[in-house]
Formats: C-alpha cells, sequence, structure tokens
C-alpha cells in the first residue's frame, strides 16, 4: 500500500555515499525531500541530480535536507556521482542511498511493477520536522522532474503550516494568498488587521503574511 498524505515517513537504516544513516535521525527537526532515480548512469537522472546539487543553497535557506536513492549499489553510485559533477558543473554534497535489495523502495511504494518491476520510478517524498508525508509524486522514467516546483510547494507548505491561509493556482513567493474558510471574518479581522478582497464570502485573498 502506498504511503498517503499524513503518514508518517518509515524509518530505515542504509548505505549513503556519506556513509550509514538512520533515516529519521538524519532528518533531525528539520524538512526532507526523498527522492528516487531508476538507475545510476543514466542521462535524466544525471541532470536531475545536478540541477538538485546546484539547487544546495535554497534547500538550506528552507531548512531542508535533500537525498537521492536508486537500486544500484555504493560504488555505482560514487562512481556515477563523478560523472555527475564532471559533465553538470557541480559538486553534489548530498547523501544518495543505496538499495539494491529494494528495501527503502518497496517501503515507500517506489516501485511500480506495471512500469518496471526492477527499478524506481521517479518518487519524490517532502516530509515535515514531524516526519509527516506532505507531498507525493511520481514520474515516468521518461520524463525529468520540475525541481523548483518542489521548492514552490515548500514554500507553500512552510507558509501555511504558520498562518491560516492556503496558496492559490500557480502561486509564487510573495504574491497573494486565500484565507482559509474555517477561518470567520470576525477571526479574519484579528488575524489580518489590513482587511482583505473578497471575491466571493468563500474567497477571500490577503497579501502573503511574513513567515
Amino acid at each position: 500500500m502506498s504511503l498517503q498524505l499524513g503518514d508518517t515517513a518509515p524509518d530505515f537504516t542504509a548505505e549513503t555515499t556519506l556513509g550509514e544513516i538512520r533515516f529519521h535521525d538524519w532528518l533531525g527537526d528539520g524538512w526532507g525531500v526523498l527522492f528516487s532515480h531508476p538507475k545510476d548512469y543514466t542521462p535524466v537522472c544525471t541532470t536531475e541530480l545536478g540541477y538538485t546539487a546546484r539547487l544546495k543553497d535554497e534547500f538550506a535557506a528552507r531548512g531542508v535536507k535533500v537525498i537521492g536513492l536508486s537500486v544500484d549499489g555504493i560504488e555505482d553510485h560514487r562512481g556515477w556521482q563523478k560523472d555527475i559533477e564532471e559533465t553538470q558543473s557541480c559538486s553534489v554534497e548530498f547523501p544518495m542511498i543505496a538499495d539494491p535489495d529494494m528495501k527503502v523502495a518497496e517501503l515507500y511504494g517506489m516501485i511500480h511493477p506495471n512500469a518496471s518491476d526492477r527499478f524506481t520510478v521517479r518518487s519524490v517524498f517532502i516530509i515535515d520536522p514531524k516526519k509527516k508525508v506532505r507531498l507525493t509524486m511520481n514520474y515516468p522514467a521518461s520524463t525529468g522532474r520540475n525541481f523548483n516546483e518542489i521548492l514552490r510547494v515548500i514554500d507553500s507548505l512552510q507558509l501555511t503550516d504558520g498562518h491560516k491561509v492556503a496558496t492559490p493556482v500557480n502561486w509564487q513567493q510573495g504574491e497573494d494568498v486565500i484565507i482559509v474558510p474555517a477561518v470567520s471574518n470576525e477571526d479574519a479581522a484579528r488575524l489580518f488587521p489590513d482587511g482583505w478582497n473578497e471575491i466571493r464570502p468563500y474567497l477571500r485573498t490577503v497579501p502573503q503574511p511574513k513567515k
């Protein structure tokens, strides 16, 4: 059964390019992104991991740790890491999990038998400081992910966890947000003393609150 939003992210111990980790301990009290790639030494994955490495400062600014996974072994990972760094002009400083026995892949439902019974699909899990799964995405092997979208979702989750707002379609950092319907106008007046734009009683927008 696949993980659902709000589930606790399963804990595990695994070998990585930065040594053995226990996942929950490695996450600590911050946010995490766990993502899988179908196989080492493949072109789409090489571009993804390179781009993720170049986003190091963006993830750090949000208090997010990133960790990759494939069902290849640790030596393949280390050799491929050199290729990634050379071809993508980056330094891969986040760990990559070696999962040749597919234990972690099975735990997180990364193997989709109708797509492949040997390789993981391109799964993404955003995990919050309480170790709860807040987002899941699965891409086919042929399609590279949009990591700017992953950052956008993290921005939304971190903002809306701290304020009684939701983010509208295609929202970007700094744009107006929506007051959640559960907040009455009376409560909204206390939370948003500068007022709001009432498009409909259920659709009230305000400037983005400060985090």
